[in-house]
């Protein structure tokens, strides 16, 4: 895990972790109501952005514009998986900015996966709340969009929750600094057309493919 610094004394945590599979077919008829749920919502949203990230650039407005919408959110969904991979390990590095010292590092990343443990604790709450109310609309022929989606927030938050648990109370960190983040630190406080060069660089020399997508987002935002 990266604890990437992205100007104004502000960090964010970071991973590239593998996509977890889509489910094939239907599952078996054995599982739960809940378990179907989700992995109907699962194949939908894979569907989905397959089909958003492979659509035509003579699409109409709207379709367009529901496209960046779906790609923006399965950005957000990668991004989560930083989380969601955590729930597997005991044991993990954090790979920090050269410029901080261990604890700091540490107090960072705790304070960090708290405030995230307490989010996702919430919208799991807010989101299973919806999916239940949501199933009114069962009465209603055709697939149930409404609980498709709020099922897939729903286990979202709750493997993010997990995930941030697991990180404060069982996985024992080593750290590690790394040269590149302090440098890139200091970009966050450039313009975006000036630093991407130098950004994407520092992905590449990183093996983080996605790396410079992310700091784009998230650091401060310079005109």
């Amino acid at each position: 895990m990266y604890l990437v610094p992205v100007g104004a004394g502000r960090f964010e945590l970071y991973s590239e972790a593998p996509d977890e599979a889509a489910p094939d077919g239907e599952p078996p008829p054995a599982e739960s109501f809940w378990r179907r749920t989700i992995n109907k919502a699962q194949v939908r949203w894979h569907e989905a952005v397959h089909t958003a990230r492979s659509s035509d650039a003579s699409a109409g407005w709207f379709a367009r514009l529901r496209d960046r919408v779906v790609c923006r959110a399965a950005e957000t969904v990668a991004e989560q998986r930083t989380l969601w991979s955590l729930r597997h390990f005991t044991a993990a590095t954090l790979v920090h900015s050269s410029d901080l010292t261990g604890r700091p590092a540490a107090d960072l990343r705790d304070r960090l996966l708290t405030a995230a443990r307490q989010q996702h604790g919430k919208w799991l709450v807010i989101d299973t709340t919806l999916l239940v109310a949501s199933g009114v609309f069962m009465l209603v022929p055709g697939p149930n969009v409404l609980a498709y989606y709020f099922a897939f927030r729903a286990v979202g938050h709750y493997l993010s929750w997990r995930g941030a648990q697991q990180a404060l109370e069982r996985i024992t960190w080593d750290l590690h600094a790394e040269p590149a983040l302090a440098e890139l630190g200091r970009l966050a406080a450039l313009p975006r057309e000036a630093r991407a060069p130098r950004v994407e660089a520092i992905a590449r020399g990183m093996n983080l493919p996605h790396l410079a997508a992310f700091f784009d987002r998230t650091a401060v935002p310079v005109r």
